[in-house]
Protein backbone atom coordinates (compact mmCIF):
# COMPACT_ATOMS: atom_id res chain seq x y z
CA UNK A 1 0.00 0.00 0.00
CA UNK A 2 1.51 3.52 -0.92
CA UNK A 3 2.57 5.68 1.60
CA UNK A 4 3.23 8.93 1.12
CA UNK A 5 5.88 10.19 3.35
CA UNK A 6 7.69 13.52 4.03
CA UNK A 7 10.26 14.55 2.10
CA UNK A 8 12.23 17.01 4.84
CA UNK A 9 11.84 17.16 8.57
CA UNK A 10 9.11 20.07 7.92
CA UNK A 11 5.84 18.65 8.09
CA UNK A 12 3.75 17.75 4.79
CA UNK A 13 0.08 18.75 5.86
CA UNK A 14 -2.96 18.92 3.84
CA UNK A 15 -4.51 22.31 4.58
CA UNK A 16 -8.38 21.69 6.01
CA UNK A 17 -10.44 24.08 7.69
CA UNK A 18 -11.26 23.28 11.57
CA UNK A 19 -14.73 22.13 11.05
CA UNK A 20 -14.54 20.49 7.25
CA UNK A 21 -17.84 18.97 5.99
CA UNK A 22 -16.21 15.19 5.72
CA UNK A 23 -15.78 15.83 9.67
CA UNK A 24 -19.15 16.87 10.52
CA UNK A 25 -20.62 14.84 8.43
CA UNK A 26 -18.86 11.64 9.95
CA UNK A 27 -20.30 12.05 13.31
CA UNK A 28 -22.74 10.12 12.83
CA UNK A 29 -20.75 7.16 11.58
CA UNK A 30 -19.16 6.05 14.94
CA UNK A 31 -17.93 2.59 13.69
CA UNK A 32 -19.43 -0.48 16.13
CA UNK A 33 -17.73 -2.14 18.40
CA UNK A 34 -15.83 -5.06 16.60
CA UNK A 35 -16.09 -3.29 13.41
CA UNK A 36 -12.18 -2.36 13.22
CA UNK A 37 -11.08 -4.37 10.01
CA UNK A 38 -8.96 -3.73 7.25
CA UNK A 39 -11.38 -1.20 4.58
CA UNK A 40 -10.68 0.94 2.36
CA UNK A 41 -10.54 4.84 3.08
CA UNK A 42 -13.42 7.18 1.78
CA UNK A 43 -11.68 10.58 2.51
CA UNK A 44 -10.38 12.23 -0.53
CA UNK A 45 -7.43 10.36 -2.23
CA UNK A 46 -8.35 6.87 -0.10
CA UNK A 47 -5.50 5.28 1.52
CA UNK A 48 -2.75 7.17 -1.03
CA UNK A 49 -3.69 10.37 0.88
CA UNK A 50 -3.91 11.90 4.73
CA UNK A 51 -7.21 12.06 6.12
CA UNK A 52 -8.42 15.46 6.57
CA UNK A 53 -7.16 17.43 9.16
CA UNK A 54 -3.95 15.11 9.42
CA UNK A 55 -0.31 16.05 8.66
CA UNK A 56 2.84 14.44 8.76
CA UNK A 57 6.18 15.16 9.53
CA UNK A 58 9.49 13.33 10.35
CA UNK A 59 11.72 14.09 13.78
CA UNK A 60 15.18 15.15 13.35
CA UNK A 61 16.72 13.09 15.57
CA UNK A 62 16.17 10.16 13.99
CA UNK A 63 13.70 10.49 10.93
CA UNK A 64 11.16 8.43 11.83
CA UNK A 65 7.36 9.86 10.42
CA UNK A 66 4.75 10.79 12.74
CA UNK A 67 0.93 11.26 12.13
CA UNK A 68 -1.04 13.75 13.63
CA UNK A 69 -4.75 14.15 13.54
CA UNK A 70 -4.82 18.11 13.95
CA UNK A 71 -8.84 17.78 15.51
CA UNK A 72 -7.50 16.03 18.58
CA UNK A 73 -4.11 16.80 19.00
CA UNK A 74 -2.99 13.43 19.32
CA UNK A 75 0.11 11.34 17.19
CA UNK A 76 0.94 7.97 16.38
CA UNK A 77 3.85 6.27 14.60
CA UNK A 78 1.12 4.68 12.04
CA UNK A 79 -0.31 5.72 9.36
CA UNK A 80 -3.82 6.39 9.76
CA UNK A 81 -5.99 3.62 7.60
CA UNK A 82 -9.46 1.99 8.75
CA UNK A 83 -8.72 -1.14 10.42
CA UNK A 84 -4.95 0.20 11.91
CA UNK A 85 -4.79 0.52 15.39
CA UNK A 86 -2.74 4.01 15.93
CA UNK A 87 -1.95 3.08 19.61
CA UNK A 88 0.37 0.79 20.82
CA UNK A 89 -0.81 -1.30 24.21
CA UNK A 90 -0.08 1.13 27.54
CA UNK A 91 -0.46 4.66 25.40
CA UNK A 92 -3.64 5.87 25.66
CA UNK A 93 -4.71 7.06 29.83
CA UNK A 94 -6.88 4.59 30.09
CA UNK A 95 -5.99 0.63 29.97
CA UNK A 96 -8.27 -1.73 27.29
CA UNK A 97 -8.89 1.37 24.72
CA UNK A 98 -7.41 1.68 21.30
CA UNK A 99 -7.43 4.72 18.83
CA UNK A 100 -8.46 4.00 15.10
CA UNK A 101 -9.55 5.76 12.49
CA UNK A 102 -13.07 5.46 10.37
CA UNK A 103 -13.38 4.76 6.87
CA UNK A 104 -14.28 8.66 6.59
CA UNK A 105 -11.44 10.09 8.79
CA UNK A 106 -12.00 10.70 12.02
CA UNK A 107 -10.36 9.11 14.95
CA UNK A 108 -12.64 7.35 17.55
CA UNK A 109 -11.49 4.99 20.32
CA UNK A 110 -12.05 1.21 20.99
CA UNK A 111 -13.30 0.56 24.93
CA UNK A 112 -13.04 -3.19 25.06
CA UNK A 113 -14.10 -3.02 29.12
CA UNK A 114 -17.22 -2.07 27.95
CA UNK A 115 -17.48 -3.23 24.57
CA UNK A 116 -18.26 0.09 22.85
CA UNK A 117 -16.65 3.00 21.02
CA UNK A 118 -16.32 6.35 21.29
CA UNK A 119 -15.57 10.03 19.49
CA UNK A 120 -13.94 11.32 22.56
CA UNK A 121 -10.24 10.39 23.87
CA UNK A 122 -10.21 8.36 26.83
CA UNK A 123 -9.99 9.86 30.47
CA UNK A 124 -8.85 8.52 33.61
CA UNK A 125 -11.33 8.67 36.23
CA UNK A 126 -10.64 10.60 39.14
CA UNK A 127 -10.43 8.52 41.94
CA UNK A 128 -13.50 9.30 44.74
CA UNK A 129 -13.07 11.77 46.89
CA UNK A 130 -9.97 13.12 45.11
CA UNK A 131 -9.53 16.95 45.40
CA UNK A 132 -11.28 18.99 42.13
CA UNK A 133 -9.52 22.41 41.45
CA UNK A 134 -10.20 25.21 42.96
CA UNK A 135 -10.36 27.06 39.56
CA UNK A 136 -9.69 25.59 36.28
CA UNK A 137 -8.89 28.43 33.50
CA UNK A 138 -9.44 27.92 29.81
CA UNK A 139 -8.73 30.13 26.45
CA UNK A 140 -5.78 28.91 24.99
CA UNK A 141 -6.16 26.70 21.97
CA UNK A 142 -2.92 24.45 22.06
CA UNK A 143 -0.64 22.80 24.72
CA UNK A 144 0.63 25.59 27.19
CA UNK A 145 4.30 25.08 27.91
CA UNK A 146 5.04 27.39 30.83
CA UNK A 147 3.66 28.93 33.62
CA UNK A 148 4.58 32.08 36.07
CA UNK A 149 2.93 34.12 39.15
CA UNK A 150 2.73 37.31 39.65
CA UNK A 151 3.57 38.42 42.74
CA UNK A 152 2.04 41.99 42.76
CA UNK A 153 -1.18 40.87 41.52
CA UNK A 154 -1.30 37.24 42.00
CA UNK A 155 -2.47 36.93 38.31
CA UNK A 156 -0.53 33.84 36.54
CA UNK A 157 1.02 34.28 32.88
CA UNK A 158 0.71 31.34 30.93
CA UNK A 159 2.55 30.45 27.46
CA UNK A 160 1.34 27.97 24.83
CA UNK A 161 2.24 26.17 21.50
CA UNK A 162 -1.10 28.92 20.23
CA UNK A 163 1.70 31.12 19.89
CA UNK A 164 0.69 33.48 22.64
CA UNK A 165 0.95 34.50 26.52
CA UNK A 166 -1.82 35.20 28.40
CA UNK A 167 -2.45 36.63 31.83
CA UNK A 168 -5.25 35.54 34.29
CA UNK A 169 -6.65 36.35 37.46
CA UNK A 170 -6.90 33.21 39.89
CA UNK A 171 -10.36 32.63 39.09
CA UNK A 172 -9.61 33.07 35.15
CA UNK A 173 -10.62 36.01 34.19
CA UNK A 174 -8.59 37.54 31.44
CA UNK A 175 -6.35 40.18 32.37
CA UNK A 176 -5.11 42.23 29.34
CA UNK A 177 -5.24 41.39 25.47
CA UNK A 178 -2.57 38.10 24.59
CA UNK A 179 0.79 38.79 23.54
CA UNK A 180 0.59 36.88 20.16
CA UNK A 181 4.20 36.05 18.93
CA UNK A 182 4.98 35.39 15.31
CA UNK A 183 7.80 32.98 15.88
CA UNK A 184 5.29 30.14 15.94
CA UNK A 185 4.55 28.11 19.41
CA UNK A 186 6.08 29.60 22.37
CA UNK A 187 7.94 27.12 24.36
CA UNK A 188 9.62 29.02 27.03
CA UNK A 189 8.81 32.03 28.96
CA UNK A 190 10.47 33.87 32.04
CA UNK A 191 9.16 37.03 33.92
CA UNK A 192 11.80 39.88 34.97
CA UNK A 193 12.32 39.99 38.96
CA UNK A 194 10.73 43.46 38.85
CA UNK A 195 7.84 41.99 36.84
CA UNK A 196 7.78 44.22 34.38
CA UNK A 197 8.70 42.30 31.19
CA UNK A 198 8.41 38.97 29.91
CA UNK A 199 10.90 37.33 27.57
CA UNK A 200 9.42 34.00 25.87
CA UNK A 201 11.36 31.43 22.87
CA UNK A 202 9.76 29.68 20.23
CA UNK A 203 10.42 27.04 18.19
CA UNK A 204 12.21 29.55 15.26
CA UNK A 205 14.93 29.59 17.78
CA UNK A 206 14.53 33.99 18.97
CA UNK A 207 13.74 35.30 21.64
CA UNK A 208 10.59 37.62 22.20
CA UNK A 209 10.94 40.44 25.34
CA UNK A 210 7.62 42.02 26.46
CA UNK A 211 6.20 45.13 28.09
CA UNK A 212 3.88 43.06 30.18
CA UNK A 213 2.18 46.21 31.16
CA UNK A 214 1.65 47.82 28.01
CA UNK A 215 1.49 44.65 26.39
CA UNK A 216 3.84 45.40 23.11
CA UNK A 217 6.98 43.72 22.07
CA UNK A 218 10.39 46.01 23.09
CA UNK A 219 12.50 45.89 20.16
CA UNK A 220 13.41 43.11 17.37
CA UNK A 221 13.70 39.22 18.43
CA UNK A 222 17.05 38.22 19.41
CA UNK A 223 18.61 35.59 17.56
CA UNK A 224 21.39 33.65 17.88
CA UNK A 225 20.12 29.79 18.77
CA UNK A 226 19.80 27.53 15.23
CA UNK A 227 16.85 25.66 16.81
CA UNK A 228 14.04 25.58 19.60
CA UNK A 229 14.69 27.45 22.51
CA UNK A 230 13.59 24.99 25.20
CA UNK A 231 14.02 27.15 28.64
CA UNK A 232 14.89 30.27 30.46
CA UNK A 233 15.80 31.78 33.28
CA UNK A 234 16.36 35.83 34.44
CA UNK A 235 19.07 36.19 36.90
CA UNK A 236 18.00 37.68 40.28
CA UNK A 237 20.50 40.55 39.87
CA UNK A 238 18.50 41.05 36.94
CA UNK A 239 21.37 41.32 34.64
CA UNK A 240 21.57 38.79 32.78
CA UNK A 241 19.05 36.08 30.45
CA UNK A 242 20.04 32.49 30.21
CA UNK A 243 18.73 30.27 27.43
CA UNK A 244 19.06 26.69 26.03
CA UNK A 245 18.10 24.95 22.89
CA UNK A 246 17.42 22.04 21.05
CA UNK A 247 20.72 22.95 19.63
CA UNK A 248 22.61 21.92 22.65
CA UNK A 249 24.17 25.50 23.49
CA UNK A 250 22.97 27.58 26.45
CA UNK A 251 23.56 31.20 25.48
CA UNK A 252 23.51 34.43 28.08
CA UNK A 253 21.69 38.05 27.24
CA UNK A 254 22.00 41.54 28.36
CA UNK A 255 18.36 42.10 29.15
CA UNK A 256 18.41 46.09 28.03
CA UNK A 257 20.44 45.58 24.56
CA UNK A 258 19.29 41.99 23.56
CA UNK A 259 22.99 41.07 22.77
CA UNK A 260 24.67 38.16 23.65
CA UNK A 261 27.24 38.80 27.03
CA UNK A 262 29.59 35.68 26.24
CA UNK A 263 30.67 32.51 24.18
CA UNK A 264 27.53 30.15 24.02
CA UNK A 265 28.82 27.45 26.13
CA UNK A 266 28.78 23.83 24.13
CA UNK A 267 26.89 21.44 26.49
CA UNK A 268 26.87 17.37 26.21
CA UNK A 269 23.09 17.33 26.57
CA UNK A 270 22.02 17.41 23.48
CA UNK A 271 19.34 19.43 24.42
CA UNK A 272 19.40 21.83 27.03
CA UNK A 273 15.70 20.94 28.90
CA UNK A 274 16.34 23.10 31.59
CA UNK A 275 18.74 26.00 33.05
CA UNK A 276 18.58 28.09 36.40
CA UNK A 277 20.58 30.69 37.68
CA UNK A 278 22.01 30.18 41.47
CA UNK A 279 19.86 32.47 44.15
CA UNK A 280 23.05 34.58 44.37
CA UNK A 281 23.47 34.60 40.22
CA UNK A 282 27.24 33.61 40.58
CA UNK A 283 27.02 30.49 38.60
CA UNK A 284 23.86 28.10 36.85
CA UNK A 285 23.10 25.11 36.28
CA UNK A 286 21.50 22.79 33.24
CA UNK A 287 20.03 19.62 32.72
CA UNK A 288 19.00 17.51 29.56
CA UNK A 289 21.05 14.53 28.63
CA UNK A 290 23.72 13.38 30.78
CA UNK A 291 25.06 14.68 34.24
CA UNK A 292 23.52 17.83 35.20
CA UNK A 293 26.50 20.92 35.31
CA UNK A 294 26.76 24.12 36.82
CA UNK A 295 29.02 26.93 35.44
CA UNK A 296 30.80 29.67 36.67
CA UNK A 297 29.44 33.13 35.85
CA UNK A 298 32.12 33.11 32.85
CA UNK A 299 31.02 30.24 31.82
CA UNK A 300 33.39 27.23 33.17
CA UNK A 301 32.00 24.41 34.09
CA UNK A 302 32.54 23.93 37.67
CA UNK A 303 31.32 20.49 38.41
CA UNK A 304 29.27 17.38 36.67
CA UNK A 305 26.16 15.78 38.87
CA UNK A 306 26.11 12.27 38.05
CA UNK A 307 22.65 10.06 38.91
CA UNK A 308 19.52 9.85 36.82
CA UNK A 309 19.06 6.96 34.57
CA UNK A 310 17.35 9.50 32.04
CA UNK A 311 17.52 12.98 31.06
CA UNK A 312 17.29 15.66 33.52
CA UNK A 313 13.77 17.53 32.55
CA UNK A 314 13.63 20.26 35.27
CA UNK A 315 16.28 22.26 37.97
CA UNK A 316 15.91 23.86 40.95
CA UNK A 317 17.40 25.47 43.31
CA UNK A 318 17.23 25.91 47.36
CA UNK A 319 16.73 29.61 48.39
CA UNK A 320 20.17 29.46 50.16
CA UNK A 321 21.71 27.46 47.38
CA UNK A 322 22.76 24.62 49.60
CA UNK A 323 20.91 22.40 47.36
CA UNK A 324 19.59 21.38 44.37
CA UNK A 325 16.26 19.62 43.08
CA UNK A 326 16.01 17.80 39.66
CA UNK A 327 13.68 15.89 37.77
CA UNK A 328 13.94 13.19 35.54
CA UNK A 329 12.43 10.83 32.81
CA UNK A 330 13.49 8.33 34.78
CA UNK A 331 10.18 8.69 36.74
CA UNK A 332 12.42 10.65 39.95
CA UNK A 333 12.77 13.63 41.62
CA UNK A 334 16.02 13.60 43.30
CA UNK A 335 17.50 16.00 45.73
CA UNK A 336 21.65 16.83 45.53
CA UNK A 337 23.68 18.67 47.66
CA UNK A 338 25.30 21.56 45.58
CA UNK A 339 28.46 22.10 46.95
CA UNK A 340 30.07 18.63 45.59
CA UNK A 341 26.49 16.63 44.23
CA UNK A 342 26.12 14.23 46.40
CA UNK A 343 23.00 12.51 46.03
CA UNK A 344 20.74 12.70 49.35
CA UNK A 345 17.23 11.54 48.28
CA UNK A 346 15.71 9.86 45.39
CA UNK A 347 12.11 10.56 45.24
CA UNK A 348 9.46 7.81 43.80
CA UNK A 349 5.66 7.72 42.93
CA UNK A 350 5.84 8.76 39.21
CA UNK A 351 5.17 5.99 37.02
CA UNK A 352 6.14 7.75 33.30
CA UNK A 353 8.40 10.66 33.03
CA UNK A 354 8.44 13.99 35.72
CA UNK A 355 8.62 16.80 33.44
CA UNK A 356 8.48 19.70 35.91
CA UNK A 357 8.52 20.71 40.03
CA UNK A 358 9.25 24.08 42.03
CA UNK A 359 9.73 24.51 45.63
CA UNK A 360 6.66 26.04 48.30
CA UNK A 361 8.09 29.09 49.10
CA UNK A 362 9.03 28.09 52.22
CA UNK A 363 11.02 25.07 51.25
CA UNK A 364 8.08 22.29 53.26
CA UNK A 365 7.11 20.83 50.35
CA UNK A 366 8.51 20.03 46.16
CA UNK A 367 5.85 19.89 43.56
CA UNK A 368 6.03 17.85 40.64
CA UNK A 369 4.26 17.27 37.47
CA UNK A 370 3.84 14.23 34.73
CA UNK A 371 3.46 12.50 32.16
CA UNK A 372 0.92 9.88 33.80
CA UNK A 373 -1.50 12.73 34.34
CA UNK A 374 -0.54 13.75 37.81
CA UNK A 375 0.96 16.39 40.36
CA UNK A 376 2.37 15.00 43.53
CA UNK A 377 3.46 16.86 46.42
CA UNK A 378 5.76 15.84 48.65
CA UNK A 379 6.50 16.56 52.24
CA UNK A 380 10.67 17.45 52.73
CA UNK A 381 10.43 17.02 56.20
CA UNK A 382 9.43 13.52 55.80
CA UNK A 383 10.54 12.91 52.21
CA UNK A 384 7.17 10.73 52.03
CA UNK A 385 4.17 12.05 49.03
CA UNK A 386 1.14 13.50 50.43
CA UNK A 387 -1.51 12.83 47.78
CA UNK A 388 -1.52 13.10 44.00
CA UNK A 389 -3.55 15.88 42.07
CA UNK A 390 -5.22 14.52 38.48
CA UNK A 391 -4.98 16.48 35.25
CA UNK A 392 -6.71 15.05 32.38
CA UNK A 393 -3.73 14.87 30.42
CA UNK A 394 -0.25 15.24 30.11
CA UNK A 395 1.23 17.90 32.80
CA UNK A 396 4.45 20.04 31.51
CA UNK A 397 4.38 23.31 33.95
CA UNK A 398 3.71 24.00 37.20
CA UNK A 399 4.49 27.14 39.65
CA UNK A 400 3.08 28.05 43.29
CA UNK A 401 1.92 31.03 43.94
CA UNK A 402 4.60 33.88 45.49
CA UNK A 403 2.13 33.59 48.85
CA UNK A 404 2.10 29.60 48.87
CA UNK A 405 -1.30 29.18 49.02
CA UNK A 406 -1.87 28.03 45.75
CA UNK A 407 -0.23 25.75 43.11
CA UNK A 408 -1.08 26.56 39.22
CA UNK A 409 -0.60 23.70 36.27
CA UNK A 410 -0.73 23.08 33.02
CA UNK A 411 -0.22 20.58 29.97
CA UNK A 412 -1.43 19.32 27.05
CA UNK A 413 -5.18 19.46 28.27
CA UNK A 414 -4.81 23.19 27.36
CA UNK A 415 -6.14 24.26 30.71
CA UNK A 416 -4.75 25.87 33.98
CA UNK A 417 -5.58 23.98 36.86
CA UNK A 418 -5.23 26.26 40.09
CA UNK A 419 -5.22 24.09 42.90
CA UNK A 420 -4.98 24.99 47.46
CA UNK A 421 -2.13 23.53 48.69
CA UNK A 422 -3.44 23.48 52.09
CA UNK A 423 -6.46 21.31 50.85
CA UNK A 424 -4.32 19.50 48.82
CA UNK A 425 -2.25 18.63 51.69
CA UNK A 426 -5.10 17.54 54.29
CA UNK A 427 -6.86 15.30 51.40
CA UNK A 428 -3.47 13.53 50.46
CA UNK A 429 -2.12 12.22 53.61
CA UNK A 430 -1.76 8.44 54.01
CA UNK A 431 -3.49 8.43 50.80
CA UNK A 432 -0.34 8.15 48.21
CA UNK A 433 2.40 5.30 48.26
CA UNK A 434 4.85 7.30 46.95
CA UNK A 435 8.14 8.19 49.03
CA UNK A 436 11.90 9.27 49.00
CA UNK A 437 14.76 6.81 49.75
CA UNK A 438 17.79 8.00 51.26
CA UNK A 439 21.07 7.43 49.72
CA UNK A 440 22.06 4.13 50.19
CA UNK A 441 18.39 2.48 50.73
CA UNK A 442 17.44 0.03 48.63
CA UNK A 443 15.47 1.51 45.75
CA UNK A 444 12.62 0.73 44.02
CA UNK A 445 12.91 -0.47 40.30
CA UNK A 446 11.99 2.00 37.35
CA UNK A 447 8.23 0.99 35.68
CA UNK A 448 9.22 0.75 32.04
CA UNK A 449 6.19 1.81 30.21
CA UNK A 450 5.44 1.20 26.69
CA UNK A 451 5.57 4.36 24.04
CA UNK A 452 2.94 6.88 24.51
CA UNK A 453 0.95 9.24 22.02
CA UNK A 454 1.50 12.86 22.45
CA UNK A 455 0.16 16.30 20.88
CA UNK A 456 1.62 19.35 18.86
CA UNK A 457 0.44 22.68 18.04
CA UNK A 458 -1.67 22.53 14.65
CA UNK A 459 -0.62 26.00 13.97
CA UNK A 460 3.01 25.53 13.74
CA UNK A 461 5.20 23.44 10.90
CA UNK A 462 6.81 20.98 13.36
CA UNK A 463 7.77 20.00 16.70
CA UNK A 464 10.82 17.73 16.92
CA UNK A 465 13.48 16.31 19.01
CA UNK A 466 13.49 16.06 22.44
CA UNK A 467 10.21 17.09 23.85
CA UNK A 468 8.74 14.84 21.09
CA UNK A 469 10.71 12.16 21.91
CA UNK A 470 9.65 11.98 25.15
CA UNK A 471 5.82 11.79 24.32
CA UNK A 472 6.15 9.39 21.97
CA UNK A 473 8.73 6.69 23.76
CA UNK A 474 8.66 7.47 27.23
Amino acid sequence: MPHEEAESSMSTRREAPKHSSIYRTSAKYLPRYGAQQRQDALWEGGNEALPPMWQQFKTSSDGRTIYQDDALTIVSLKRPLPGVRLDDPGDLAVPGWEWHISPLGRSYFVDHNTRTTSWKKPKPERPAGSLKPEWVIEGHSECIWSLAYLSTSGNIMSASADSSIRQWKRDGEPVGKPLNSDGGAITSMVVSPDEKMVVCGSIDGRLRVWNIKEGSMIGDPWEGHDDEVMCLDWSRNSLEIASGSEDGTIRRWNPNTGRQIAPPIETSHGWVETVKYSPKGDKFMSGGKGPICIWSRDGKLLIEIKGHDDDVSSLCWSKDGAHIFSASDDHTIRKWRAIDGQELVVFRGHTRPVSCLCLTPDERYIVSGSMDFYIRIWDLKTNQAVGPLLHDDRVVAVVMSPDGNYIASAGLDKQIYVWNLEAAVKNGVGADDGDGKLKGRPAQPRVVRPPISCVQSAAQKHRTGKIWQRFLWR
